[in-house]
């Protein structure tokens, strides 16, 4: 870490500014800082989900998921830069179908919900597709890696995954949506 953070009051803020990786200031509305925010909660779910019991299969995997994150932030906080790369994307995908294996085909659509932890999943994958939203959204305007995007975007299938297998692994089905005309 190149710039050790000695000092936490620094008022360079306090006008409505921050500052990028690359030395840059922008506004601290501007887009690509609301990005930088969304993956930090998205981020901090994650930390929500793994203050919970997990199975040890799946603990290591957000652990990476949450460097891989702040990698992302980083990526965002410096124009022009890539550090997500294809084989981010790759590893993920071998998640989905590693734990997408023992699950039940889906028949059905679900609702986020079931147990504690499977309901973190599926916040944590309705904020990753919030985040994956707001990137397009910067990368509409700006340069952004198409592997962050696709990080985002695999990410958010593997939370989904995620929250079925937390269910399945505490012994309780998916929770099934029900059309109106059947409830």
């Amino acid at each position: 870490m190149g710039n050790r953070l000695s000092k936490i009051v620094t008022r360079t803020g306090d006008a409505g500014t921050t500052g990028l990786g690359d030395g840059s200031r922008v506004a601290k509305d501007s887009l690509r800082i609301d990005c930088i925010g969304e993956i930090d909660e998205l981020n901090s779910c994650l930390g929500v989900l793994l203050a919970e019991e997990l199975p040890e299969t799946i603990r290591p995997a957000l652990l990476r998921i949450q460097n891989d994150l702040f990698d992302l932030g980083g990526e965002i906080c410096i124009p022009g830069s890539a550090i997500i790369s294809e084989e981010h994307v790759l590893r993920l995908e071998e998640l989905v179908g590693r734990f997408n294996a023992g699950l039940s085909p889906l028949k059905n659509f679900i609702l986020p919900g079931g147990t504690r932890p499977a309901a973190l999943a599926h916040l944590a994958r309705s904020v990753c597709r919030r985040v994956e939203r707001r990137v397009v959204s910067l990368g509409n305007g700006e340069p952004v890696s198409e592997f962050a995007r696709k990080y985002l975007n695999r990410l958010s299938d593997l939370l989904f995954v995620l929250g079925r297998s937390l269910n399945q692994v505490d012994g309780q089905g998916d929770v099934l949506w029900v059309q109106a005309k059947d409830r």
